[in-house]
């Protein structure tokens, strides 16, 4: 009789998201002053990888991590505790009843600080890894409430694909074949353009200027405006990438990130040209959606 192996570590490469609608509504004070959100959530196939191995019992965690542009995340005085892996790792061990004996390793891909839910990202593949690692074969419905209680994007990057987000965005519902046929007639699918920026925006300062601002009836997220008013190249962005033919354009959640769906090479290269030439942007990220997470599993 063979005896399966327990996994050693569990890598997880898990996407981005944009929002291709998103409405705000009030602050709730029983939501700690976050406001109420309806959104259609899309992942998009930028990838962090994050890898969780089994260390010594009564070690602790450890966190590394590696990526060309990590932003304020590469501080040395960042608190690695707050890191959303990291209080992702904590959280699950909690309600599991395990130990937090891992170490983390991070490798970013998605732009920090960029409306892509790169942080979100980041815990929703620490709670896959470990739900593999310790063994624990939670559906994701159940992962989902732990995620939940760590921020508001964080239950739909578990699963990725399309779904609609309601609450202040933690309560997911994936859409079914018909509503994600849907989106794919109205081509929000396939290759798309992100143009990313060195600067970040503080998704508390977007949601205080929105509060004073309102949102635009004209665009499909409230956020835009604000967004564009703390940084105004991304509005260029938007408006070059329109003018050069992208399908739908538009601020990616709190921004300052501009995703740009494209239905062919043609208008990809000439989106891609627009934005250079403008100077509207300071990366070009091609990917595809609607993107999932992956999961491997290492036993040695």
């Amino acid at each position: 009789m063979t005896t399966q192996e327990p996994p050693q570590s569990v890598s997880v490469d898990c996407p981005a998201k944009t929002n291709l609608t998103l409405r705000v509504g009030a602050p709730r004070a029983e939501w700690g002053n976050r406001h109420a959100l309806d959104t259609i959530y899309c992942a998009v196939g930028v990838y962090d990888t994050i890898t969780a191995t089994r260390k010594a019992p009564g070690t602790g965690f450890s966190l590394d991590l590696t990526g060309t542009h990590l932003g304020d995340l590469a501080s040395s005085g960042t608190d690695m505790r707050r890191n959303h892996a990291v209080l992702a790792l904590f959280a699950l061990a909690e309600a599991s009843g395990h130990e937090p004996d891992v170490a983390l390793s991070i490798d970013k891909r998605i732009p920090v600080g960029a409306g892509l839910g790169g942080g979100s990202a980041d815990a929703a593949a620490t709670l896959l890894a470990l739900n593999a690692l310790w063994e624990l074969d939670w559906p994701i419905e159940r992962l989902r409430t732990v995620a939940a209680g760590l921020g508001a994007d964080m239950p739909f990057c578990l699963s990725g694909g399309y779904a609609r987000g309601t609450g202040f965005g933690e309560l997911i519902e994936p859409l079914d074949d018909a509503a994600a046929a849907r989106l794919r007639a109205q081509g929000y699918a396939g290759t798309l353009l992100i143009g990313a920026y060195q600067a970040e925006l503080r998704t508390p300062e977007v949601y205080a200027t929105f509060d004073e601002l309102g949102g635009d009836p004209g665009h499909a997220n409230d956020l835009q405006r604000a967004a564009i008013s703390l940084h105004p190249r991304s509005g260029a962005a938007v408006d070059a990438a329109e003018r050069a033919g992208a399908t739908h354009a538009f601020v990616s959640g709190s921004g300052p990130s501009v995703v740009a769906f494209v239905p062919d090479q043609e208008r990809m290269h000439a989106v891609v040209q627009a934005w250079r030439d403008a100077g509207a942007v300071d990366r070009i990220i091609a990917a595809e959606a609607p993107a999932a997470p992956k999961v491997h599993i290492h036993t040695a």
